[in-house]
């Protein structure tokens, strides 16, 4: 990918991977740390995330992502399958023909499993086949399930857990505030937004700050790693663009709730900044030699070590306000992933 090898690098103590909700920790959600920077000044201070309406100013626009959270891994005796994204319906699929990530148990942790073939067949829970069809990338299969895929997993999936969360826990865990929309959704959760509560919405609106929706449904994170991301599912309503451009003509700052948001602002932004309706699959990248036209900051949670999100974060941030707010986050103690604390990168 453009702009990879300088990613931020570093190295991440198990003890600092959030291995449950702060709920399990005997707190309510919106009690992690939040970790604010600044990239005029480079400075680089400590909070919690109730803080936030303080840190944001009346008229700065607060971009979220509606997006629910599928159940959408099914496990097998002796692999997992992760849906990540439905592939786009031009051949009439009817909702059956899905990318998928094959998995395997290794101790207690989830790893890529190498085997499958195409035309292989694997039999599913509730009398269901998937047929494998063929590599999309080095991780993801094409592949075809013998029924509708969202209802199945509905009726068999569970949320995607990775091997530093010790314990399953329950899919209301892994929506956030403002998903919505039950009948579709993303393999994983726009973590990001999972701190808000009802009462924190209330406190930042009434203090004169916006809120807008997008709608961006997550394939599996797994493949960042090494991948850049697959094309996603996403939606720009007109509401929402019209709001990105009265705040920026008026001197607020347009705020995306996490990488997802990022990338659909991005994606629906002319070349002269201003966000137009927009919709569909974007495979749109953030990347520093690319930069953002639509987004002034981002609040967003901790990511690992050289991870493709780090990269989306430069090109925001920029790499001297990055490397300072991750020194501050290693030194501090804070928690990563999604159970984990958050961080603010402001303009």
């Amino acid at each position: 990918m453009a702009d990879r090898a300088d990613v931020l690098d570093f190295v991440l103590p198990p003890a600092l991977k959030a291995h449950e909700p702060p709920e399990a920790r005997g707190r309510a959600r919106d009690g992690v740390r939040l970790l604010a920077g600044r990239r005029g000044t480079g400075e680089v201070t400590h909070h919690a995330f109730t803080d936030l309406p303080g840190l944001l100013r009346p008229g700065d626009l607060l971009v979220v992502n509606t997006s629910a959270t599928l159940p959408a891994a099914v496990r097998l005796d002796k692999i997992s399958v992760h849906f990540s994204t439905p592939l786009p319906h031009e051949d009439g699929s009817d909702g059956r023909l899905w990318l998928v990530e094959l998995r395997r148990w290794a101790a207690k942790a989830s790893v890529p499993y190498d085997g499958g073939f195409p035309g292989e067949w694997i039999p599913m829970p509730g009398n269901a086949t998937l047929s494998l069809l063929g590599r999309q990338t080095g991780r993801l299969w094409r592949a075809r399930l013998s029924t509708e895929v969202v209802p199945y997993l509905r009726r068999h999936g569970t949320p995607i857990r990775y091997g530093y969360v010790r314990r399953d826990w329950p899919a209301s865990a892994y929506q956030t505030a403002f998903a919505h929309d039950p009948d579709t959704g993303g393999a994983e959760m726009p973590s990001a937004a999972r701190p808000f509560t009802p009462e924190l919405v209330t406190r930042l609106v009434s203090g004169g700050v916006l809120i807008a929706p997008i709608t961006l449904h997550t394939g599996v994170a797994s493949p960042e790693a090494h991948e850049p991301p697959v094309a996603e599912r996403y939606e720009v309503p007109a509401a929402t663009a019209a709001l990105v451009g009265h705040v920026r003509a008026g001197g607020g700052r347009v705020i995306a709730v996490g990488t997802t948001a990022v990338r659909a602002l991005e994606t629906a932004a002319a070349p002269d900044g201003t966000v137009r309706a927009s919709g569909g699959w974007t495979e749109h990248v953030v990347t520093p030699g690319r930069g953002v036209l639509a987004v002034d900051g981002l609040l967003t949670g901790l990511h690992e070590p050289k991870s493709s999100h780090l990269v989306m974060l430069t090109a925001i941030a920029g790499r001297g306000l990055l490397t300072a707010a991750y020194e501050a986050a290693l030194a501090g103690g804070y928690l990563w992933h999604e159970f984990g604390d958050a961080n603010l990168l402001l303009p």
